[in-house]
């Protein structure tokens, strides 16, 4: 495989291209300065605000008023839409940085400088040489102690600061683009080797407090509101944040620490891995592998693919852990008091993006906090809009969410979507799907999905033609020309009836395995038959409206339309005319610019591995590198944006394996130029778990098991189909052209 260490060789210049380490509640970035290092600090809960008072009774009159506008002249909607509802979009506040641990060395020549991350373990490191001494740095996150370690090693002396208000250095650059503030610090203070700055947010939000604790073989002291160690060899700095709440240290010292952290890192990201050979080019630093690809359209790199996808898991494991909120635009990690998108939660492809890969990549528990945030945050907020705004049963979610359970449309016309928590029940599914864990679906899944679908099935109105409609809605971010003006809202746009099928479709068989509501099961399935049909249009394309209109932004970054085909399976090769003009959009998109952004692309190669088409999994896979990855692998929509690494990982497991169409396929969109290779711990749909091996593009060896429940599919594997049947913990072995 490879030996999972991401390294570059020299400190960050901006905050973006630090190294991460989180333990799914707090995360630090470290600039691996040397003269000057930064640790970055966020946590999940530092977030201005509150929760808004969306109630609106009149809501649902306007939107009747919309719906008979969408009817006769769509052309009018989005002014209208602007009149009756200027009130009733929301704004919600930004999560915030915890601010910055700064740590002043004066080493000013330094030679052999290297910073790595070990993404098994969940180790940063930075070393390098100065006055003819070796120096190390090594920090981690711990998850089972909830505390941010780091150990200098060599002869030292450093001055130790808390700051929230960081200014562009040499040492410790920060992007300007983004407000950084220096909001809320109340107090600083020291008590022996304890600094505690107790902050609040820039406005609401629950007050937060950091403390650093120091221990050293060397001199300590303080200068005012710093930290002095002197003539050290060895120094440990733990980092505690606690938000409305006192934190605490952990009582273990650091290689305790360190060891119980390793365990636990390594013991998810073990499960699995994907590999080329050997890397042939693992001694060239990230930034410079990646500048290759840009500099040479004939080059390849299948090393770096292999670490890509350990670095999206890696980012997950660091992001999102039971008992934690779910990873947001950012994962657990900023440096802004005003963050891009305030770093929340959309839900109109990103946070779901987030998740496309716990399941198949082996990361399942990861995906534990987004079910515990759908039922804890969103569900009771989501019937309260439903019933006072909507006057429907039911939960509803619009296109982004806080941690206050925000549900109402949000910013402008683009906010009345009323998809989200829709499109967030497949994730449910999904794991439904992977692991046949009964008790799940019904004590954890059961209520959302139900819900949903009884939203849907109360808003949802009949038509002349009787079908049943959506809206007034939008196909996410997109607009469409209607009387040459450029329009947004709409009726049943392509992927409401995508996302909601699909909802009613697995709701219905959720009641077929549980029973629990037989009544509503009934409504479903009528529902269902009355859902307008996908349509092909003038193009050979996919419809992405009722109608076939054309478009302002014809290679737009969003693909809507095409959820059926991923992360839906609705479209397949079973569905010839619809899959051919699912292609003909993705190629429409592309020759227009499209997949300009990074989870763009990753969404574009996960849609072509769907195809089943290499060559343009090839292709969106060199745009990702070249265009949309910066140095240090983060994603770059631009700015950095986490679902894109997400998405990415999840598509790479597409192109080497699927499970979506009721068989395990192995190899369905490998590139050609991937002819040799191997992958292990791959999770597929039934509860199964595969590892294979390939030469010359064909599969030599693989080995499936059961992992938990009995296993029945089918093995698509160089061209034959082989009937699988295990019971729980049982395995299936196949070799060359014959299987045992």
């Amino acid at each position: 495989m490879n030996d999972h260490v991401l390294f570059l060789d020299s400190p960050a210049e901006e905050w973006e291209l630090a190294s991460p380490v989180g333990n799914g509640f707090s995360g630090a970035m470290l600039f691996g300065g040397v003269g000057r290092e930064c640790i970055q600090l966020s946590h999940e809960s530092i977030w201005s605000g509150g929760k808004p008072d969306t109630a609106d009774p009149s809501f649902r009159d306007k939107l009747e008023r919309l719906r008979e506008v969408l009817l006769t002249d769509p052309a009018k909607a989005d002014d209208l839409a602007g009149e009756l509802l200027s009130g009733s979009f929301h704004r919600i506040k930004s999560n915030e940085t915890a601010g910055d641990i700064l740590i002043d060395c004066g080493i000013e020549e330094y030679s052999d400088y290297r910073r790595e991350l070990e993404l098994f373990s969940g180790i940063s490191r930075v070393t390098f040489r100065a006055g003819g001494r070796d120096y190390c740095r090594e920090t981690f996150a711990s998850y089972p102690d909830r505390v941010i370690c780091q150990r200098f090693t060599g002869a030292h002396s450093a001055s130790i600061s808390y700051s929230r208000h960081r200014t562009t250095t040499r040492d410790c650059p920060v992007r300007a683009d983004f407000d950084i503030g220096g909001y809320g610090v109340d107090s600083i203070e020291i008590s022996g080797n304890i600094l505690t700055a107790r902050a609040h947010p820039a406005s609401g939000g629950k007050p937060f407090t950091v403390k650093l604790r120091v221990e050293t073989d060397g001199e300590l002291c303080q200068s005012g509101e710093t930290l002095a160690v002197r003539n050290a060899g060895q120094t440990d700095i733990f980092i505690v944040i606690g938000v409305g709440s006192e934190p605490e240290f952990p009582t273990l010292g650091y290689e305790e620490l360190r060891a119980r952290s390793v365990k636990d890192f390594s013991s998810l990201m073990e499960r699995a891995g994907i590999g080329f050979g050997e890397d042939r080019l693992s001694e060239l630093s990230v930034d410079k592998r990646l500048e290759r690809l840009k500099n040479d359209p004939d080059a390849v790199d299948p090393g770096l693919l292999s670490l890509y996808f350990d670095f999206g898991r890696y980012l997950l494991v660091s992001s999102s852990r039971p008992g934690s909120l779910p990873a947001n635009l950012q994962g657990v990690w900023n440096t802004y008091t005003e963050a891009p998108w305030n770093s929340d939660y959309h839900t109109n492809i990103n946070l779901q993006m987030n998740y496309w890969h716990a399941e198949s990549a082996n990361l399942s528990e990861c995906a534990l906090p987004l079910f515990d945030f759908m039922n804890r945050y969103l569900l009771e907020s989501g019937r309260e809009t439903a019933q006072v705004n909507y006057r429907c049963r039911g939960t509803v979610l619009h296109h982004l969410t806080d941690i206050y359970g925000f549900t109402a449309p949000a910013d402008g016309v683009w906010g009345l979507w009323p998809l989200g928590g829709a499109w967030l029940c497949y994730t449910m599914w999904e794991h439904w799907l992977f692991t046949r864990d009964t008790d799940f679906l019904r004590n954890t899944a059961y209520s959302y999905i139900h819900d949903s679908a009884r939203f849907f099935l109360d808003y949802m109105f009949e038509d002349r033609e009787g079908r049943l409609l959506s809206g007034p809605s939008t196909s996410p971010e997109n607009r469409y020309f209607k009387d040459g003006k450029p329009v947004s809202l709409c009726l049943s746009p392509t992927m409401d009836v995508e996302i909601i099928g699909g909802l009613l479709g697995f709701y219905i068989e959720t009641e077929r395995l549980l029973g629990l509501d037989p009544g509503q099961k009934r409504e479903a399935e009528d529902a269902l038959s009355k859902l307008p049909p996908l349509k092909i249009g003038k193009h050979g394309q996919l419809m992405e409206w009722l109608e076939d209109y054309d478009e302002p932004e014809p290679g737009h970054r969003h693909v809507s339309h095409l959820f059926a085909l991923y992360p839906g399976c609705a479209i397949s090769r079973e569905t010839p005319g619809l899959f051919a003009a699912a292609k003909r959009s993705l190629e429409r998109r592309l020759a227009n610019g499209g997949g300009h952004t990074g989870w763009s692309c990753a969404w574009l190669i996960a849609l072509f591995a769907r195809l089943g088409d290499r060559e343009g999994v090839s292709a969106m896979i060199r745009k990702l590198f070249t265009r949309s990855t910066r140095e240090n692998l983060l994603d770059s929509h631009p700015p950095f944006q986490i679902d894109g690494n997400f998405g990415a990982t999840a598509a790479f497991v597409e192109m080497l394996m699927q499970s979506h169409s009721g068989r395990i396929e192995l190899l369905p969109a490998c590139p050609e130029w991937l002819p040799d290779g191997s992958f292990y711990g791959l999770r597929a749909r039934g509860g199964a778990e595969v590892s294979a091996k390939w030469s010359g593009g064909a599969v030599v060896s693989c080995v499936i098991k059961a992992v938990r429940q009995p296993l029945d599919t089918l093995l698509a594997v160089n061209g034959r189909e082989l009937k699988v049947r295990l019971a729980p913990g049982e395995s299936f072995v196949f070799e060359g052209s014959d299987g045992r």
